[in-house]
């Protein structure tokens, strides 16, 4: 079992080298902004070395356990990635990982989820989400697997899916086809803050070379990233959000999101705190109020899948208010 743990590590981890900036190809300088930002996919691949070859989850856990909480749910997403590979030929290992402790890294999990999605044969996707039916966020959540998976295609084949902006084949999942695209589009808006490095203005550039009808799921994915993972600076931040014009809701849902993410693992850095001031004009109580307050529960009707719709109760607020505002601050 060792050795075929090895081969899975040897095959499948793809090394820090390679999920760096420079390693990647992208025009990023080198400053304290992207050696943090770098430290995100690193993060990603230490969990999932650990994960891949570990003869058992409680080994994972107890390391996890050993990263700066600023990092572990990236960590989560890499262990997440390795134990779905895993699951989808033998195993339950991915639900083991996220009971008890590990299910406040929920959100990111499913992130890692789409990570694994893009390294196996589609025939094999409707193994890879476990049940846990325990979370009040499975299913509804699970989109951020497709979210995930669209970050994947954009980091690692961004000529294809960024400057050609090709679309990949639509998935059933959740059972709505028809919204696989748009939540591909909110990973990949997540993935442009990391391929510019968090520089706004080219962050914002590049989704405007993209057709009109993704900017709205690019936009929500930018804002996530911009707010979870950090990086941007006060103005830059508020001068982007000005930038977005008619997207400016959409900066603001994906902000709201990411702090949803932060608090509901029980960390929330600092710059998480300014981000969501700056893209919704709402302190981190609000934010959370905010995201609470809007969950669709209950039963639902339509095409749309629940997860959008907890969106659109986000959005509708920053539409009939006047945040976020130009200037990025709120007054409670």
């Amino acid at each position: 079992m060792q050795v075929l743990g090895s081969l899975r590590q040897l095959a499948l981890a793809p090394s820090l080298d390679k999920v760096s900036f420079a390693g990647r190809g992208f025009a990023v300088p080198a400053s304290e902004v992207s050696e943090r930002l770098e430290a995100v996919p690193q993060a990603v691949v230490c969990g999932f070395e650990w994960a891949i070859a570990a003869p058992d989850v409680r080994d994972v856990r107890r390391r996890l356990r050993l990263v700066d909480q600023e990092q572990r749910g990236f960590a989560y997403e890499g262990a997440t990635m390795a134990f779905t590979i895993r699951d989808s030929v033998r195993g339950s290992k991915t639900a083991e990982l996220l009971s008890g402790p590990g299910e406040r890294h929920i959100f990111l999990a499913y992130i890692g989820i789409g990570f694994a999605m893009a390294r196996l044969p589609r025939p094999l996707w409707k193994k890879v989400l476990p049940d846990l039916r325990d979370s009040r966020y499975f299913p509804t959540m699970s989109w951020l697997a497709v979210d995930g998976y669209g970050f994947d295609l954009a980091y690692f084949h961004t000529e294809r899916y960024v400057d050609a902006q090709q679309v990949p084949d639509s998935y059933p999942w959740d059972g709505h086809p028809e919204y696989f695209a748009r939540a591909v589009d909110q990973g990949i808006g997540r993935a442009l803050w990391f391929i510019h490095g968090a520089d706004t203005g080219k962050v914002t550039a590049a989704v405007s070379r993209f057709a009109v009808h993704r900017r709205a799921d690019l936009w929500s994915g930018v804002g996530l990233a911009a707010t979870f993972a950090g990086g941007g600076r006060a103005e830059d931040l508020a001068a982007m959000s000005l930038a977005a014009g008619e997207y400016r809701s959409e900066l603001a849902l994906g902000s709201i999101f990411a702090v949803k993410a932060r608090t509901y693992a029980g960390y929330v850095p600092d710059h998480t705190v300014d981000s969501v001031a700056e893209l919704a004009g709402l302190s981190i109580g609000e934010a959370t109020e905010l995201a609470d307050s809007t969950e669709v529960l209950g039963p639902i009707s339509g095409d749309q899948p629940r997860y959008e719709l907890w969106r659109q109760e986000i959005r509708s607020y920053f539409t009939r208010s006047s945040s976020p505002s130009a200037t990025g601050s709120h007054q409670a």
